[in-house]
């Protein structure tokens, strides 16, 4: 079995080759998978742990895209379904040349959709070390959200330790209070939550790093809330009261902010794993996220060990 373990729905993406370029305009694309805990789990592997990724894909062609490119990236299939009444999420992307891209999804009613808490029964979740769990999944369908919440309870029965990331995708929810809801709700079964400034305006009403910290640390299992805050690196705050700040690193050229979140996570995740120290893990959060906003795709700025080295060398840092 893997040390991680994650749940999500792979996208399938078109992006778009023609920079600044409408969705309507453009004709020109290519074929590229993300999904944002999926993204997480490539980084994993990457960094050298073993993950195994739980989700569902249609039986057809973008369906067997996904899971050829998942091998690929040796990350585990061993809990994707297959499934010949659905289809495969997609979306297409832009190209911009400053700023975020702009999407447009084609998920509802996907196979992801429609994959039912009973797969979740035939899990082994024996040596797994972490769970990563996102606010995206929960929200693609009623029937997601009761498998969602059956891991879980499976993770929090076993003692394992949960990451939280809210991920918020408004457009994937029937209302914001319900997103809202929701998201605080799960938030409470993990150890460690991970949202951003932006996040806790919208679930909680401020802005300000520390009184999101406190106020997901009243959840029932959690420790550890670490606060993203752009390009000004990361808030800790622990249960007992401890606090601190870790400076991000400085980016000279964008070129997309896809997947920088995500990147934090798994800098984090990957950390822990190797029992670095809790500033170490942020630290490496910063970096991954800093690599990542260098590179156009969802994953593709992910660094391996030795790359990760180099980047740390650059900068003048090192982990604890």
């Amino acid at each position: 079995m893997s040390e991680v373990i994650t749940i999500g729905e792979p996208i399938t993406t078109f992006a778009s080759k023609e920079p600044d370029v409408s969705l309507v305009d453009a004709v020109e694309f290519h074929k590229i998978l993300g999904g944002a805990e999926l993204n997480v789990a490539i980084g994993v592997k990457r960094l050298g742990h073993s993950v195994e990724y739980i989700s569902g894909v249609g039986e057809e062609p973008l369906g067997e895209f996904v899971i050829k490119t998942i091998k690929s990236h040796a990350v585990g299939t061993k809990y994707i379904s297959s499934d010949s009444q659905y289809w495969t999420a997609f979306q297409l992307k832009d190209m911009v040349t400053k700023g975020d891209p702009q999407t447009y999804n084609y998920r509802r009613g996907s196979a992801a959709a429609h994959l039912t808490k009973d797969v979740i029964e035939n899990v082994d979740l024996d040596d797994v070390k972490i769970a990563h769990m996102s606010g995206i999944f929960p929200a693609i369908s009623d029937t997601a959200e009761e498998t969602f919440r059956t891991l879980m309870d499976r993770l929090v029965e076993k003692g394992t330790l949960i990451t939280f990331d809210p991920n918020l995708r408004p457009p994937l929810w029937k209302d914001e209070e319900t997103m809202r809801t929701t998201i605080n709700d799960l938030a409470g079964f993990a150890d460690i939550v991970l949202p951003g400034v932006g996040e806790g305006k919208i679930l909680m009403g401020s802005e300000d790093p520390e009184e999101i910290a406190d106020f997901y640390l009243k959840g029932q299992r959690t420790k550890t809330v670490i606060v993203k805050i752009g390009p000004d690196g990361a808030f800790v705050k622990n249960k007992d009261g401890e606090s601190f700040t870790v400076k991000g690193f400085k980016v000279d050229h964008i070129v997309d902010t896809v997947g920088a979140g995500d990147g934090f996570a798994l800098g984090v995740i990957t950390a822990l794993l190797e029992n670095k120290s809790l500033k170490s893990a942020v630290l490496r959060g910063n970096a991954v996220g800093a690599l990542q906003v260098q590179t156009p795709g969802d994953n593709d700025g992910y660094p391996t060990p030795d790359e990760l080295t180099a980047f740390y060398k650059k900068e003048g840092v090192q982990e604890e």
